[in-house]
């Protein structure tokens, strides 16, 4: 049972690996701020993925402590599963917002970019913040992704 913080209020969730769906165009993961705040990992409208905000969850919805880079690798990896079960490919994602708390480690975030997206360049903006929903949370990731429309 995952369980995130909200103010005061523990809120518990959990969504099964079974329970993710592609359907009509919308892509779920494990994420338990999913259900509560009412929102899809993606949506995919024609040739466009649109992939929310991505924080380094494990497959039960648990957050995965490490450095900039491990969770970077961790939230793009969510990103292309997304991508992937709505048809695209990681040659598709034409744009990324990558969200780090501290600006010391933009050097481990933008490798773990680099590494997934050193072929294809998207668009990518690295914006530093005063914090993110987990305080664990060192990095959260979003992605955008246009198919070719003769796939």
């Amino acid at each position: 049972m995952g369980s995130f913080f909200h103010g005061a209020k523990v809120y518990s969730t959990h969504m099964s690996t079974d329970e993710k769906s592609a359907t009509e165009g919308r892509y779920r993961s494990a994420s338990p701020y999913e259900n509560l705040v009412g929102f899809s990992r993606a949506v995919r409208r024609g040739n466009r993925i649109v992939v929310s905000g991505t924080a380094p969850l494990d497959s039960e919805g648990e957050t995965i402590v490490g450095d900039a880079y491990v969770q970077a690798t961790r939230c793009l990896e969510i990103i292309m599963e997304a991508i992937e079960a709505l048809g695209g490919t990681r040659q598709d994602v034409i744009r990324t917002r990558m969200y780090v708390i501290d600006v010391e480690d933009w050097e481990g975030l933008g490798r773990a970019h680099g590494e997934f997206f050193r072929d294809t360049y998207p668009a990518a903006t690295m914006v530093v913040v005063k914090g993110l929903l987990d305080p664990r949370w060192r990095v959260e990731i979003e992605a955008e992704a246009e198919l070719n429309p003769e796939d």
